[in-house]
């Protein structure tokens, strides 16, 4: 017992003992929090009618975008032969599979009884875009297990004590095409329908439009390569376990950077068609935008540092090259897209236009995120960074010299002449 205590000590005086003190700290507040809220209710928060998506909400859209990189890049390795690449896909499948469990995560403390989340599998109503995402998602979730087992089967103690698990576990590695297809499909559908789900709402008119499905879909090709690349880099010079190729990288962060001119066109045709004409309700949300309290937010945030210098960044070549700056732009994407999603989430809510005579057209709505919101959505972040942290450590999720050639079965007869 003394000599765990002291192994204990020993290991919380590293960074890498101080880093996992410092998220566990935070883990415990969300689950105190999050217990509160289970007992409580969502009274204990600040959601109302008229806001009913906020903090949670967006952890939950920009955790599903900034972690599509697992299908873009698989499909890029495996439908389209790019299999240099697949050491980065690699990394991008095991930072969607955190993705996707942190989306749940905000989920299950939004929908207020998550007790009910199995009725979507059971009462069927296809007729919701909503119950299509959900089913997508938790498809596309299996998907992403799937796709990372071969990753859980590297780790050295489930070898030792689990050798024939494993052996099957790798062998799933022999689907990975079959996998990226599926993938490709369900996180297509779910990323782009995700969007659709605000452009059919007609009661909030900034919402109501076809483009919303494209611009989520693209936000979330752009953001989850972003992040990928970003986290690779970063991971690298953080620790001795990450290895990465940077020629490799800087490649994708060329082909990012194509991807943003794009994402950067949709984004001003979208801001400028909504300049052409008044429309109750529409108008008022985008003023409340571009030039209200989200003005910052969206000019400073969104389209100049999260959209306009990235792109600049990463096609210009001596910029690319410096890892500094290519790791500044990376990070300028991902706030970008973030600073998107809660945009689009918070501003639909906060402008409401009221159909019942004798009321104003149009009115404001408030909302801003209580201490509970806060302390739980801190700890769904710091359950993404430390699953990722210990990745890096034990499974080596950031190692570009695995490819995917250690998962294949070579057999060797005695007689062959045996070549290195």
């Amino acid at each position: 017992m003394k000599t765990i205590i002291q192994t204990i000590i020993k290991t919380v005086r590293t960074p890498w003992g101080l880093w996992l003190a410092f998220l566990a700290v935070i883990l415990f507040g969300a689950l105190i929090g999050g217990l509160t809220v289970f007992w409580k209710g969502l009274s204990i928060t600040n959601l109302t009618d008229r806001v009913p998506w906020g903090l949670w909400i967006t952890i939950d859209l920009s955790a599903i975008a900034v972690s599509a990189g697992a299908f873009s890049l698989c499909a890029g390795v495996y439908l389209f032969g790019l299999k240099r690449y697949a050491p980065i896909a690699r990394t991008a499948t095991f930072v969607g599979l955190i993705g996707y469990t942190m989306a749940m995560l905000a989920l299950i403390l939004d929908i207020g009884r998550p007790d009910r989340f199995w009725k979507a599998l059971v009462y069927w109503n296809t007729h919701s875009l909503l119950w299509e995402v959900t089913m997508c998602i938790m498809l596309y979730l299996t998907v992403l297990v799937l796709e990372t087992m071969p990753i859980f089967a590297s780790f050295e103690w489930l070898k030792k004590r689990f050798p024939k698990l494993t052996e099957k576990m790798e062998h799933v590695h022999n689907y990975a095409p079959f996998l990226a297809i599926v993938g490709l499909g369900l996180s297509s559908l779910h990323q782009s329908s995700l969007g659709a789900v605000y452009g059919v709402i007609k009661a909030r008119p900034i919402w109501y439009k076809p483009e919303m499905a494209v611009l989520f879909m693209f936000s979330a090709i752009v953001g989850g390569i972003a992040l990928t690349l970003l986290a690779s880099m970063l991971s690298a010079r953080l620790t001795p376990k990450a290895k990465i190729n940077d020629g490799l990288i800087e490649r994708v962060a060329q082909f990012l950077g194509y991807l943003m001119i794009g994402y950067l066109y949709f984004r001003f045709w979208d801001w400028l068609a909504q300049t052409y004409t008044y429309e109750p309700g529409r108008t008022e949300a985008f003023e409340l935008l571009t030039k209200g309290t989200l003005s910052f937010n969206f000019w400073f945030g969104e389209m100049i540092v999260g959209t306009l210098l990235p792109t600049f960044l990463l096609l210009y070549r001596p910029t690319r090259l410096s890892p500094f700056w290519r790791m500044l732009g990376l990070a300028m994407i991902v706030g970008g897209v973030v600073a998107f999603r809660f945009n689009t989430n918070i501003v639909g809510l906060l402008a409401v236009i009221s159909y019942l005579p004798g009321q104003a057209t149009v009115s404001y709505a408030s909302y801003t995120p209580s201490l509970v919101e806060w302390v739980t959505g801190m700890g769904i972040i710091a359950y993404g960074l430390l699953a990722f942290s210990l990745g890096v450590k034990y499974l080596r999720v950031v190692d570009h010299r695995i490819t995917s050639e250690v998962h294949e079965t070579v057999s060797v007869q005695a007689t062959d002449t045996v070549r290195i």
